[in-house]
């Protein structure tokens, strides 16, 4: 099927990887950062070249495209999502992509950074991409890869079901989302006017890995008062918060409660900012488990250790705030197996080995599943993500589209 054509994934990435498209979670617009709008109305620009007449990005850099169904059957409809934006953990801005063709295993020295060091030993993956191509960033910047594969693999997608109609599926919806790294990435999208009955983000790793699972996740937010005072006269009156704030971080423990020493299917506390000076002061966590009841029992803990510490703090005041961020796609993907048998049948028909595995994290997916559109995560190729060692193989991009276009097909077949 895919033997005389010519894939256009790796040309349409290394374009839209040099778009600065990185959000920024302290940002209160919608989307956070304008630039990401630069690259979604790239993409709502070349769907509408590719014959996809209403494509179009709406005032919050959401991008949304139809390909219509070109089957008598009544298929249900299916929708593809990735997001444009990337991670503020690390610089996005002048992204230098390198096309290493015929990677021969060898370490690879980033040229801008000499001590960013790709290497077998602390990517074994990149074994079963020796003899073919990989794309890496410059050494001073990410790459781009989460999510610019997975917006490239559905762009390559549509222009392949555009071009070979005889290739049957039922109406395919298209959606880019920005702010999906600081976990704003639905909270502008317009399920009624997607129009999609179920859908796959195309956010996963390794070729073959299929996710239907995520952690919960809620924002804990605890505020310490303390009692200002002059410092020269501050004797007995001073209760200074930072201080308050630094024991509280202090006292968490040490293992089994923290990203860093939890794994597989262990939830965590992370704290991931503090602020304020010495009258008040604010810690914000992130709370993470795969279960609601673990997800309580993480924050009533946090919550135990903080009020513990202000115990030694009489004059001192705390405010604790837990705020929703997601829940675990799987409990609305059981509801609907189908979704993801479909996905297993593709991979398989695509010449690839299923390996299900759950994310220590969310997705666009997560809160898709819970607004009426049960969504699982398929995989893109990118490695090393978030980091300037980021990467991705040329032929787990390629057999992404392979494996999309299977896709439709088994949905349209099984309809």
């Amino acid at each position: 099927m895919f033997t005389d054509y010519e894939f256009t994934v790796v040309d349409r990435f290394l374009r839209y990887v040099q778009v600065d498209t990185q959000s920024d979670p302290q940002s209160n617009l919608q989307p956070t950062t304008g630039k990401q709008k630069e690259l979604s109305l790239m993409l709502a620009n070349e769907l509408q070249a590719l014959g996809l007449t209403d494509a179009h990005m709406d005032e919050y850099g959401y991008v949304y495209a139809t390909i219509p169904a070109n089957t008598q059957k009544q298929v249900p409809v299916i929708c593809f999502c990735s997001h444009v934006d990337t991670a503020p953990d690390c610089s996005g801005t002048h992204v230098k992509p390198l096309l290493h063709t015929q990677y021969d295993g060898s370490d690879i020295v980033m040229p801008d950074d000499h001590t960013q060091v790709l290497s077998t030993k602390d990517y074994p993956y990149l074994k079963k991409h020796i003899g073919h191509g990989i794309i890496t960033a410059s050494g001073s910047t990410l790459l781009g890869a989460d999510d610019k594969s997975g917006v490239a693999e559905i762009m390559d997608m549509a222009n392949y079901l555009v071009n070979h109609p005889e290739v049957k599926h039922g109406t395919i919806k298209i959606l880019f989302t920005p702010d999906e790294e600081v976990g704003r990435g639905t909270a502008k999208v317009d399920i009624k006017k997607l129009g999609a009955d179920y859908g796959y983000t195309l956010d996963g790793g390794e070729a073959g890995m299929l996710e239907d699972e995520t952690f919960s996740a809620d924002a804990a937010i605890i505020t310490i008062h303390g009692v200002i005072a002059h410092p020269g006269y501050a004797k007995g009156k001073l209760v200074n918060a930072l201080k308050i704030a630094g024991e509280m971080l202090a006292a968490l423990p040490k293992k089994g409660f923290s990203p860093e020493t939890t794994g597989k299917r262990e939830g965590f506390v992370h704290p991931v900012r503090i602020e304020g000076i010495a009258e008040k002061a604010t810690l914000e966590f992130i709370v993470r488990d795969f279960t609601r009841e673990g997800l309580a029992s993480n924050a009533e803990r946090l919550q135990e250790i903080a009020e513990k510490v202000l115990l030694k703090h009489p004059k001192a005041k705390m405010e604790f705030k837990l705020q929703e961020q997601y829940r675990n796609m799987k409990e609305v993907l059981d509801l609907h197996p189908q979704v993801t048998a479909y996905a297993e049948q593709a991979y398989k028909r695509s010449g690839l080995k299923v390996r299900k595995e759950s994310i220590r994290g969310g997705t666009d997916g997560s809160r898709l599943s819970f607004i009426g559109l049960p969504c699982p995560n398929l995989f893109t190729g990118m490695q090393a993500i978030h980091s300037k060692l980021e990467w991705v193989g040329v032929k787990d991009m390629e057999k992404a589209v392979e494996m999309l276009v299977n896709l439709v097909k088994v949905w349209e077949e099984n309809s």
